[in-house]
Formats: structure tokens, C-alpha cells, sequence
């Protein structure tokens, strides 16, 4: 099957929505076929798999495709198609100098129609369109970063005319943001990472104030609780969350994402009506947690390594192993921190370098 075929076969299931079948026959039947084009064409992956003795001929289920460690990412380039084609590259965050992972991109359609599906279906469930307030940079400003860009492509195909990023390479003005929120409205779609949210909290505390943001306004918080200034928990923040900003517990979603994967995954706080830390992978993606030793799979509750399996991610490798801890629940899973003695990285540090300074 040629890259293009898949391609179809991928957008096809995008397109019936994160509603559609859990179809475990339809998905590793689309998972050995990529498997077996991107062994072909992606050669470095190719020698990882020739070295643990695995080719498209001994692999005969989704769960025996060799995933990448996401530090790989940063030593080669792991694409099924040459340079010449390549039209986006993201970048894993890191500071100057630092070496960063990158996933290439020759198309973005798989991308944005995953993202599309599963940003309407987590974020804005009830409305068409949304105003959005975005802590974070635009992607003119960021153009490396994924996180950016779907915040892009969310303006763009959910948003209203006011949507507004806040956040720029010069950092951002806490003062312009907090007299739009007290101005509003309409409900908003608050979208940003954790710890741009902290620096939000922070300023309004420094100026003595507490909003009641209008009803329906939703918040997404990505990226971690640990930044540069200093860590945080889930629960601190979302009771920040609640007390400073007026938006109840049933309004907030946590977002979890990675540079090297082309789809995401959320909590349904909205589409449920209440709080989980159980997140949803999309039907064209499945999820395993591991034991970190043996790399077989630990039973639900049990803590091991998150590795995901994205059909999106036909032009570099499907299989990821990350390097963050998480278990099995019973509909989906939690993701519990990053390993001991693994670097800090993530999209919440970049915030809160931007940002700390105000």
C-alpha cells in the first residue's frame, strides 16, 4: 500500500469523528501496513528495528511494532521521505543550544484533521464557534512549536474574529489581558499551558483581584505543573483556577500532547459534565503502559512508561515510547509525571521562561 493510500485510509477514520468504533481489526490492520512502509522508507528506524531482530515478516500484531524512545528524536531524523518534501518541522522545547527532538512533516492534512476532530470534541463539545484567549505564542511567533500551531488551527476553525493570542517573543502584557477578561461578555475558550496560567493567577493576585469569567467559558491547561520559577499541582492550580477566575471545576480540561506525536489527548470533563484524570486516546490511536524492565504490559492501575501508537504519524514512525510515567484506567489513562532523572521538558517551561519575568 503506497504512502498516499494510507494517508486516505487514516483521513477516512479521522473524519468519522472521536465518536466513531474502537475498531481493534480496522486498527492493526492500518498499523502493520505502516509498519512495514515506514521500515521501508525510514532507514535509521530500520536499523533500530534490524538491531531487536524485527522486520514487517515477524510482526503479526499492532503491540510487537517497535516503538521510539523520544529521545531518538533528537540524534536522527526519522522520516519515510527526503528532505526536499519537507514543508513543517516541530520542535520538541529546550533551551539555547540545547539539542531538541524534531518531527518532520511532507503534509499537515492528518495532522490538522486529528487535531480539528479532537479539539471540537473535548473543547467545544456545545459550540460551533468560540472566542478564544490564548496563553501562548501564535505560530508566526513560534514556528517550531506544535503547540502553537494548534492553537492556530483551533482559531482558525473554531474560533470568532476576537480570538486573541496574549503571548509573543517578547513575553506578554498581563495588564492588556486582565482588562479584556474584565470587559467580557461572552464565554471564552481559555487555552494556554499550566504554568502560563500561574503567571496569570500571580498577576492577579499582585493587583488584588478575583474574576467570575462569563458562563460557559471553558479553560484547557497543558504542559505540566513544573516550571522554572517553581512546581505546582494539578489540584493547586485548578483550585486557583476556580477561586481567581470564577470557572468551575467542570469547565476545566487537561490536555496532554507531545511534539513527536500528530494527535493529542484529552480529559471529557465538558463532555461528561464533571472532572477526570482519565484521558481519552482517539480511535485511531491506542495506548500502552509498560514496565519499564521486562516492556510488557502492566495491569490497569499499575504504573509503567506511556508508549502511543498514532496512525497520524505516517510520515515518521507510529510507535513512540515516551518517557513519562502513567497507568491503565478503566476508559482510557492517567498520566502520573516524567521518570526519575529525566530531563524537565515541555511546553510549560517555555511559558514560563516568556513569562516569568513580568
Amino acid at each position: 500500500m503506497s504512502r498516499r493510500e494510507l494517508d486516505q485510509k487514516v483521513l477516512a477514520w479521522i473524519r468519522e469523528g472521536v465518536d466513531a468504533p474502537r475498531d481493534d481489526a480496522r486498527f492493526e490492520a492500518l498499523a502493520l501496513e505502516l509498519f512495514a512502509h515506514q521500515y521501508a522508507h525510514n532507514l535509521p528506524y530500520q536499523r533500530m528495528c534490524r538491531t531487536f531482530g524485527v522486520s514487517p515478516e515477524r510482526v503479526t500484531r499492532w503491540m510487537e511494532i517497535p516503538p521510539v524512545p523520544t529521545g531518538a528524536f533528537k540524534e536522527a531524523r526519522l522520516a519515510t521521505f527526503p528532505e526536499e518534501r519537507e514543508i513543517r518541522t516541530f520542535r520538541t522545547s529546550g533551551s539555547t543550544g540545547e539539542r531538541r527532538g524534531e518531527l518532520h512533516l511532507d503534509t499537515l492534512e492528518l495532522y490538522e484533521a486529528s487535531l480539528v476532530a479532537t479539539f471540537r470534541a473535548y473543547i467545544c463539545p456545545d459550540v460551533e464557534r468560540i472566542r478564544f484567549a490564548v496563553l501562548a505564542p501564535s505560530a508566526a511567533d513560534a514556528p517550531d512549536s506544535s503547540l502553537s500551531y494548534m492553537f492556530d488551527v483551533a482559531c482558525r476553525e473554531l474560533g470568532t474574529p476576537k480570538s486573541r493570542f496574549y503571548v509573543d517573543r517578547e513575553g506578554w502584557d498581563p495588564g492588556t489581558l486582565v482588562a479584556d477578561l474584565q470587559a467580557l461578555g461572552e464565554p471564552i475558550a481559555f487555552v494556554g499551558t499550566a504554568f502560563a496560567f500561574v503567571h496569570l493567577l500571580d498577576a492577579l493576585e499582585t493587583r488584588g483581584l478575583k474574576l467570575e469569567l462569563p458562563d460557559g467559558t471553558r479553560i484547557m491547561e497543558t504542559g505540566g505543573f513544573k516550571g522554572r520559577s517553581r512546581e505546582l499541582t494539578r489540584e493547586e492550580l485548578h483550585a486557583g483556577i476556580v477561586a481567581t477566575l470564577g470557572v468551575p471545576p467542570s469547565h476545566i480540561v487537561n490536555q496532554y500532547g507531545m511534539c513527536e506525536l500528530g494527535s493529542q489527548f484529552y480529559e471529557p470533563t465538558l463532555r461528561e459534565g464533571g472532572p477526570t484524570r482519565s484521558k481519552r486516546s482517539p480511535p485511531w490511536v491506542r495506548t500502552r503502559v509498560v514496565d519499564p524492565a521486562s516492556m510488557s504490559d502492566v495491569g490497569q492501575g499499575e504504573r509503567g512508561i506511556l508508549i502511543h501508537y498514532d496512525l497520524v504519524n505516517t510520515g515518521s514512525v507510529l510507535a513512540v515510547q515516551t518517557s513519562d510515567e502513567g497507568c491503565v484506567t478503566e476508559d482510557g489513562f492517567e498520566v502520573l509525571g516524567r521518570l526519575e532523572a529525566v530531563e524537565a521538558r515541555g511546553c510549560s517551561i517555555a511559558a514560563d521562561a516568556l513569562m516569568g519575568s513580568t
